[in-house]
């Protein structure tokens, strides 16, 4: 009997096995429901029955052999050929009454049959990926249509040893609903209901490859809550990792470790140069050189990360290498499916506040440093980057000219000693066409402004001294003192307007003598000519005779006449384009030196400009993230994607972040690097295929001006408005509202000093009504915008009440973020605990307001999504615990509902 059970054993492992390795593309990891549940197997076609699209169930476990915290429930279904196929793992964790509990969503890409069976095992939590008999707990099945057609609630099943024989727990299974089962004809239908409205949106849009681009790893959790009319709403909650949380980041480093290289390559291909600009161009290259070490030092400590690396956990946030990778980023999205609708999703982008933890805030944020950095180079000079490429345009330009000038000069006057005339007037001619565009080039407005610029800097140094790009007074040597006077009494004389315009007129005059001369002289040889015909039609045949002689001795002293003629203007000519050239590359060479200097040294030292190159990163990973997200919730609808090319899109960050200590620092760093993406724009484009790789985003551009290229497939990239097919750009319009609601920013308020949040709500509140105005204008007619425009003086009454944590401000400008269907992004230090409370608030406030979720209800729909929902989750993979970091004396002076209920905290 126990072999003959052995071998039983054995077979259906052989059937698990094979089974599995034919079909299995990815197994749902720990704790998480996957949305990529690929098809694990079984034959297709070949059954019979009432199809169920999906099963969404309520697994409790009750095991009497488990010690354990957590175990894993695997659910599958067994066909009638006893082919296995997976559905769905999740870690179940144990409660205080000893009880393991899952919501379950048993989707596959077949449908289910109703005379399938369901099958539950009982894992240890380390034990699943073995997948061994040996080291199951316990297993039970049961009928879909038994469990459909069930008139109790729930299904209570014994729980058996693999051989079945022992009994060693107890399961019971009860399935979701929208509607009351009174209303519903048949328990097929009942369940048609709720599944027919999940499979669009879970198993196409959910499980497409755009989706795998932006998000990874997903954890959901189920709810089912009653509105106000007594129906009922099915909730699904979901947090996802983002492999943009450090693909973005690399992409970016590698742009700017370029950027530098090349600005290197540019400072050094400028000709010798002065004592003074050579020390600019020394700074230059040693702040590049700076950047450029460190940045491929981080670049190679992120290579050798895992290429699925897609979290960094809050205990990380201060590694070195790990600066430029967004703290705890995950998107949290809820899909909300009533009876009235179906499939209504809404996201926020949650991640630690884009800081700068290595470095610390022992001397504040970007905010402080860059203000001071800013308050010793007031009188520095700087140039955008067009009018530096402009600049190395004009000095190409100029290098090219000049010699051709000067060579046909040269020719002009070696033609000048022979009898051909012809040839003559065609290099005259070449000679004319260069000097004009020579002309043409140093008529720029740049050359003047620059030449203006050297003579102030100059007046301002009193020639003593020169302006390093860090913004200090560097002392000329007593052995260039001389050389410097000289410099400055040439950029005295150079620096008039008159006197720069006379100098390349001068050229354009110098070449008008030249042509006038030439035409003189052609002039009087050719009355020679004529005069000399006259003579020898009247002279006699001696008289030809002699005069056959006479006008080639003529001719002869003539041409000698042209060269001696043409040589003190042609001279003349060489020396104004040489003057002219002097005076031009001296500016350009000026102009592309300080727009080195501002984009490199001007910005402080290394030390800063990494600082503000790390915190914008983190903010751009997870703006780039809501981006993506939005864009694909919004590919069907043409209102917003005339938006996007139109007007641009919002993007909200909620700062929960207290005024008081470090945290400082921290909301100093922040706004700068929300700020700083007010430079950064968004194109679409048609991706080459459907590989995840050719689907990610990709960077490209310099600070100052980047953009995101954002791949979709050929078919969607097809159907999209013209002007997003032609690369229109998309501009991001970023604001920040932060209100600090912790321990600390009780003491900042009575002892301490607000002034920086207030300044920045305010800041933020004024660039969201210009945004909403040119909303307003552009799309007149978008749904909704009259409700808009009755928020927006709600904000300004509730930023002028001076009330202590007032969140109200949170609340509406999120609310605003989303009436115009912008990107909403909450940040605490690190993305736990504080933001836990403000995401759930958030959901739950949706609810309320979009759903009718029943007021008696909303409390208990609040403590279930913080005690049970998936931001449980993100504290247990941040810190290995399941409770939020608060105390009880901490959540005294959090405002009320951003507390936590009992026993989720501690």
């Amino acid at each position: 009997m126990n072999s003959l059970r052995r071998g039983i054993t054995n077979l259906r492992t052989l059937i698990d096995s094979q089974s599995h390795r034919q079909h299995t593309h990815a197994a749902a990891e720990q704790g998480e429901w996957n949305n990529n549940l690929e098809d694990l197997g079984g034959a297709r076609g070949a059954l019979t029955g009432a199809i169920v699209p999906q099963l969404l169930l309520n697994v409790e476990c009750r095991v009497v052999v488990v010690t354990a915290a957590s175990v894993k429930i695997h659910v599958s279904t067994v066909d009638a050929y006893d082919v296995r196929k997976h559905c769905s793992t999740q870690t179940a964790k144990r409660s205080e009454d000893g009880a393991f509990r899952a919501s379950m969503c048993c989707c596959v890409d077949y449908k289910l049959q109703h005379h399938s069976r369901m099958e539950v095992r009982v894992y240890r939590e380390d034990d699943l990926r073995a997948r061994s008999k040996r080291n199951c707990l316990g297993f039970t099945s049961f009928s879909i249509r038994d469990l459909l057609r069930s008139k109790e609630p729930e299904s209570s099943l014994k729980l058996r040893t693999m051989d079945g024989v022992n009994e060693v727990g107890e399961v019971k299974v009860s399935r979701l609903q929208v509607e009351e089962e009174t209303e519903v004809k048949s328990p097929e239908n009942k369940s048609s209901v709720l599944c027919d409205a999940l499979h669009g949106s879970v198993q196409d849009k959910e499980n497409s490859p755009m989706m795998r681009a932006a998000l990874c790893s997903q954890v959901c959790k189920l709810y089912r809550f009653q509105t106000e009319d007594h129906r009922w709403l099915l909730v699904r909650e979901q947090m996802s990792e983002s492999p943009l949380s450090f693909s973005l980041p690399k992409q970016l480093l590698s742009v700017l470790i370029q950027e530098h290289t090349d600005r290197v390559l540019e400072v050094k291909e400028l000709c010798d140069l002065s004592p003074h600009w050579d020390g600019l161009r020394h700074d230059v290259i040693f702040h590049c050189n700076q950047l450029i070490s460190c940045y491929q030092q981080t670049q190679a400590e992120l290579h050798k990360l895992s290429t699925s690396s897609c979290f960094k956990a809050s205990s990380s946030k201060s590694d070195r290498h790990l600066q430029f990778i967004s703290t705890n980023l995950h998107s949290q999205r809820m899909e909300v499916t009533s009876p009235d609708s179906s499939g209504v999703w809404y996201e926020v982008i949650t991640f630690g506040a884009p800081a700068d933890h290595h470095h610390a805030f022992k001397h504040g944020g970007l905010k402080r440093l860059i203000s001071k950095h800013t308050d010793h180079r007031k009188s520095s000079v700087s140039y955008s980057r067009d009018e530096s490429c402009r600049a190395k345009e004009l000095l190409a330009s100029v290098a090219q000219l000049q010699p051709l000038i000067f060579g046909l000069a040269e020719e002009l006057l070696s033609i000048s000693v022979e009898e051909n005339f012809g040839r003559l007037e065609e290099v005259l001619d070449s000679l004319k066409e260069q000097t004009i565009l020579f002309i043409h080039a140093l008529k720029d407005e740049l050359v003047k402004s620059a030449l203006l610029d050297i003579h102030n800097q100059s007046t301002a140094n009193n020639g003593s001294s020169h302006v390093h790009s860090n913004g200090l007074l560097c002392e000329i040597s007593p052995g260039d003192q001389e050389g410097a006077l000289s410099l400055r009494l040439q950029e005295e004389r150079e620096y008039s307007e008159e006197e720069w315009g006379r100098t390349w007129a001068n050229v354009g005059k110098s070449l008008d003598c030249i042509i006038a001369m030439v035409d003189r002289l052609q002039g009087r040889e050719r009355l020679l000519q004529e005069q000399s015909s006259l003579e020898q039609q009247e002279s006699t045949g001696d008289t030809k005779s002699q005069n056959t002689a006479s006008p080639s001795s003529f001719s002869s002293s003539t041409v000698s006449s042209w060269q001696e003629q043409l040589l003190p203007l042609v001279v003349t000519l060489r020396d104004c384009v040489r003057d002219a050239v002097t005076n031009a590359r001296t500016a350009m060479t000026f102009v592309v030196l300080q727009g080195a200097v501002a984009a490199t040294v001007a910005q402080g030292p290394a030390q800063i400009v990494q600082r503000r190159h790390a915190v914008f990163s983190q903010a751009l990973s997870a703006l780039v993230c809501g981006f993506m997200l939005k864009l694909f919730g919004g590919l069907e609808d043409p209102e917003f994607l005339q938006q996007l090319h139109s007007v641009g899109i919002l993007a909200q960050f909620e700062g929960l972040l207290s005024t008081y200590g470090e945290e400082v620092g921290m909301l100093e760093d922040m706004d700068v690097g929300v700020s700083d993406l007010s430079s950064v724009a968004f194109t679409v484009t048609e991706a080459e295929s459907e590989q995840p790789d050719d689907l990610l985003p990709t960077l490209r551009g310099t600070w100052g001006g980047f953009v995101v290229d954002v791949p979709l497939p050929s078919e969607t990239f097809s159907s999209l408005p013209q002007e997003l097919k032609s690369g229109r750009l998309i501009r991001v319009e970023p604001v920040l509202f932060n209100i600090g609601i912790n321990q600390h920013q009780s003491l900042a308020e009575r002892f301490g000093d607000s002034s920086l949040q207030e300044r920045v709500n305010q800041q933020s509140c004024e660039r969201l009504k210009a945004y909403v105005n040119k909303l307003r204008d552009k799309l007149p007619h978008m749904a909704g915008i009259q409700s808009l425009l009755d928020l927006l003086p709600s904000l300004d009454r509730s930023m002028e009440t001076k009330k202590r944590k007032n969140v109200e401000v949170l609340w509406i400008a999120a609310s605003v973020c989303r009436k115009v269907n912008g990107v909403r992004l909450t940040s605490c230090k690190s993305a736990k605990d504080r933001t836990a409370m403000s995401v759930t608030l958030e959901q739950c406030m949706i609810l309320r307001e979009q759903h009718t979720l029943s007021q008696q209800h909303f409390n208990s729909a609040l403590d279930s999504m913080r005690r049970d929902g998936c931001r449980t989750e993100n504290v247990q993979k941040n810190v290995g615990s399941r409770k939020f970091a608060f105390s009880s004396v901490q959540l005294l002076t959090f405002p009320k509902l951003y507390r936590p209920p009992d026993g989720s905290y501690g």
